[in-house]
């Protein structure tokens, strides 16, 4: 008896592992194309840029991918940001059906700095939303890129993905 149920679940184990597999092989077949290095430095320098998250890190838990399309768009004057949650809140939301990610930023400060050869960092804190301190960019000269968020009464959240150009 024990031996049979032994069997069957190093069965169900190797499928859950092919599975999970297969479905991270679909998820990460959804790159955008790669950027060049002037191509990366000109969307900095514009400030205006599009984030594309492809999976989260939560400060406790797992990493989990992100099957739904969340972005971070930043343009001179406005910052909009779509992005999920997961993690622990210090203060109760007053909507907890909202993401509190999910916002606009009118009034934000922005600022780049070349870290080495291939990467830059992006500085973006906004000024008009308190439970945002800061959001930071790495951004590589292939156009892959992190976001660091780091937030008031919530814990700190990254996620990876890539930028794309803003659409004029």
């Amino acid at each position: 008896m024990k031996k049979r149920y032994f069997k069957r679940s190093i069965k169900v184990g190797f499928v859950i592992i092919f599975l999970s597999l297969f479905l991270i092989r679909c998820s990460s077949s959804k790159k955008a194309v790669a950027l060049n290095e002037s191509d990366v430095k000109n969307i900095i320098d514009s400030s205006q840029f599009t984030f594309v998250a492809e999976r989260m890190n939560p400060m406790r838990g797992a990493s989990r991918i992100l099957t739904s399309y969340y972005d971070v768009e930043v343009k001179k004057d406005t910052l909009s940001s779509y992005l999920p949650f997961f993690g622990r809140s210090y203060q109760a939301p007053l909507d907890p059906s909202k993401s509190p990610l999910a916002f606009h930023s009118y009034n934000f400060t922005y600022k780049s700095q070349q870290k080495n050869n291939d990467q830059w960092q992006v500085f973006i804190n906004p000024k008009d939303r308190q439970e945002i301190q800061q959001l930071l960019f790495t951004i590589f000269n292939n156009g892959s890129a992190t976001l660091n968020v780091v937030s008031t009464n919530r814990d700190a959240i990254s996620f990876y993905g890539h930028i794309v150009r803003n659409k004029q």
